[in-house]
């Protein structure tokens, strides 16, 4: 692993970051590697929990607000705002939601870029928008940097997301082939998706307790697959042994 390596995240909806990488963004910050997170909606459209907040305009401030208390949480050293409408992305023309994404990838260097998988881990529409944008945008970038300024791709998984509610989402579009261990990081994870206390349904659903400061619903690893390196497409294939554990 070089120490220098920077990791850029992608994904549309604030709290997102937490759910799917919280303790990969600690033990990064941890390790003095810095961190971006594109956020393509203020997710406008998510639930307010205990707050009368009825406009969707206040609403996606107010999680703009949440997101930069979990990114001081998580030591995220930048963080971009596309401020695209909740629910839209979809719709959204995939060149120029790429195109945007591109203009960070060749103005950050990163070394690492992860985003979600193409079933978007709960099927949401944004999430698979992200996703393809992303993956589009990678080798878009590959056109311009040098070789050696390539960065490793990686869709993330969540594969105990739905352990703890009777929803099941989508199979799994990709096999996993790497884990991180977060066991030392389970505590900024749950105080970034403290932060995110508006959607305090989506918390609930899938780490019960935590909202509450009990944190001993989260797992010690958070998983990945790596799809693109060298920039050449990497075809995921799922081991017999268990999950390996990688570092970026």
């Amino acid at each position: 692993m070089s120490a220098c390596k920077k990791i850029m995240m992608i994904f549309p909806h604030p709290d997102d970051e937490s759910f799917a990488c919280g303790g990969t963004l600690a033990l990064c910050r941890e390790r003095g590697q810095e961190t971006c997170l594109i956020c393509v909606t203020s997710g406008c459209r998510g639930r307010s929990g205990t707050y009368d907040i009825s406009c969707r305009e206040k609403l996606a401030r107010h999680r703009e607000q949440e997101l930069g208390r979990a990114a001081e949480v998580l030591g995220i050293s930048r963080l971009e705002l596309f401020r695209y409408p909740d629910g839209s992305l979809a719709t959204v023309d995939r060149q120029e939601l790429s195109e945007k994404i591109l203009h960070v990838i060749l103005d950050w260097k990163p070394g690492v870029i992860i985003t979600f998988p193409p079933d978007g881990v709960t099927g949401h529409p944004d999430h698979i928008a992200t996703c393809h944008a992303t993956t589009l945008a990678v080798e878009q970038a590959e056109r311009t940097l040098a070789a050696e300024e390539y960065p490793d791709l990686y869709y993330v998984s969540i594969p105990h997301y739905y352990d703890h509610c009777s929803d099941k989402g989508p199979q799994p579009a990709v096999p996993i082939t790497g884990k991180v261990d977060i066991s030392g990081f389970r505590l900024q994870k749950g105080e970034a998706l403290r932060a995110h206390l508006s959607q305090v349904y989506s918390v609930n659903r899938a780490y019960p307790g935590v909202i509450d400061g009990d944190f001993g619903v989260i797992g010690c690893y958070e998983y990945y697959t790596l799809v693109r390196s060298k920039g050449q497409p990497v075809n995921p294939k799922r081991g017999k042994e268990a999950i390996p554990l990688i570092e970026f």
